[in-house]
Formats: C-alpha cells, structure tokens, sequence
C-alpha cells in the first residue's frame, strides 16, 4: 500500500519498527524516537486511529503534546485552540509570528534583561513556515498510525549523539552547524528541521524539561525520516570497526596507542 507523502513530498515506505530496533541497538535509546507530522485541516485529525485530543479548554504546550508520545505512547492531535499561544504554534507553522510576537514584551524582564534583546530572540527563532496547515499530531515512530512523518525526534545523552552523528555522516560527510536561541529552544530543533530539512539538533531549554519531561542530561535531534536508514547503516559500519555506544573509558593516564592502534591499525 503505498505511504501518504509527508511535507517534503517523500513518499518512501520506510520499516520503522527495524529502524527503531536498529537504533536502539546501536545506541540503547532511553525511549522510542516520536514521529511528527502536520495535517493541512483538522478534519484529517478524523483518520488517525486511537487519536487523543487534549480537553475541551484545556490549553498544552508543544512539549507536553511531544513528552506524551514520547513516555506514555499516546497520537496526539492539536490545533492552535488547543495551544497555550503563538509561542508554540509559530515553531511548527500553524500561526504566523505577527507583531505581538516579535516585539519581544512577554519575555522582557523574565528571559532577557532588556526589550530589545528579548525582541531579538524572537526575530532569531526558526519556525516552520505559515499557510499550509492547520493541525499537528505526534505519535511514538513504531505505533504507524502516522504514515510517514514530517519529522522524526531522538532524544539521547551527548555519548549517544555524537555516536548518531558519528553514523550519520560515515557516507555523505557533510559538516552540520547547529544554533542555540536560548529558551525556546525547541526552534533549534523540530522548528528548523521542519523549516529547513536539514537534521537539527539542540540543548532543550528549560520549558522543554519543565513541561515535556526531558531529562537533565539529555539533548534532542530532529531530522526528517530519509536520514534514519542513513544513520543505521553508519552506525553498523562503525560497530563493526569496534567503534560502538556506550564508549568505555580507556584511562587519564594510560597511553593510548593500544586503543589507537587497535582501530587505525
């Protein structure tokens, strides 16, 4: 059967059950990686199987309805009506950031010393263009009830990420560059891969912590899913050059040619 394109027009049916399997082998994930993906009118919201939307009146923030996929396994459906404000909808590109939201006032004081810094901490965030949609849903990557996502959410510690990096550029090396926008950071992350494409990796700020559940030692990447077979298959290539997650410490004060040696030969 073939798969519903995602925001990037991919078609491609990915196994994402072996690919999560994979990734947990390599890299011994605390949790599943969470699939993301917007819908253009709510009324698509209808098809998903086993879709929860938050109460009536009861407003989340965009991390909560992720931390819910993430720890508790639920397909989480929203609008704007169900989000706290334009803070959280103007990351994924379901209202536009207007004037209110740049000028930077709700943070002046709390985040930023002064206006104008707060004001450009908004102009600095990466958000997914306006227009195009309407509703959100995160769901855990394996559960399939989004066919394929616009973007894909591994959380892991810096041991772990560097090892996905690791992988991810074995074939195809490219440099990647990543941003620090402060508080808000969840733009570093799903708000640049899904303005951008481009696998986005960031520090998550304090609400993402406070609100999503993210642990204190974690850090997030978001990246689109035709980059998950990729990585695996770096990531096999590596273990099989003895270059594997966790990474045991050689020793301070031990030489380490026999490390060295062992993998350059």
């Amino acid at each position: 059967m073939a798969t519903n394109a995602n925001c990037w027009g991919d078609e491609t049916e990915y196994d994402f059950n072996d690919l999560t399997a994979k990734l947990n082998q390599y890299l011994r994930l605390r949790t599943n990686p969470v699939a993301m993906k917007r819908f253009s009118t709510e009324a698509d919201l209808d098809a998903i199987p086993k879709l929860r939307r938050p109460r009536e009146g009861e407003l989340m923030a965009t991390d909560q309805i992720v931390g819910q996929s993430r720890w508790i396994g639920y397909t989480i459906g929203v609008t704007m009506k169900n989000l706290m404000g334009q803070q959280c909808g103007a990351v994924v590109g379901l209202t536009a950031r207007d004037e209110e939201f740049l000028d930077g006032k709700r943070f002046h004081g709390v985040w930023y010393g002064d206006l104008e810094g707060s004001a450009e901490h908004q102009r600095e965030m990466s958000c997914a263009p306006h227009g195009d949609y309407e509703a959100l849903v995160t769901s855990p990557l394996i559960s399939g009830r989004i066919d394929n996502p616009d973007i894909c959410l591994i959380y892991g510690t810096p041991g772990q990420m560097i090892t996905l990096m690791n992988g991810l550029q074995y074939r195809n090396y490219k440099k990647y560059t990543f941003t620090c926008v402060g508080e808000s950071s969840c733009s570093d992350s799903w708000g640049n891969a899904l303005k951008t494409g481009e696998p986005s990796m960031s520090i998550p700020c304090y609400a993402e912590r406070k609100f999503g559940g993210v642990q204190d030692d974690e850090m997030l990447i978001a990246l689109p899913p035709k980059y998950l077979p990729q990585i695996v298959d770096g990531l096999a290539a590596l273990s099989k050059n003895g270059l594997r997650y966790p990474i045991p410490n050689h020793g301070i004060d031990k030489s380490p040619m026999a490390s060295i040696n062992q993998s350059y030969g």
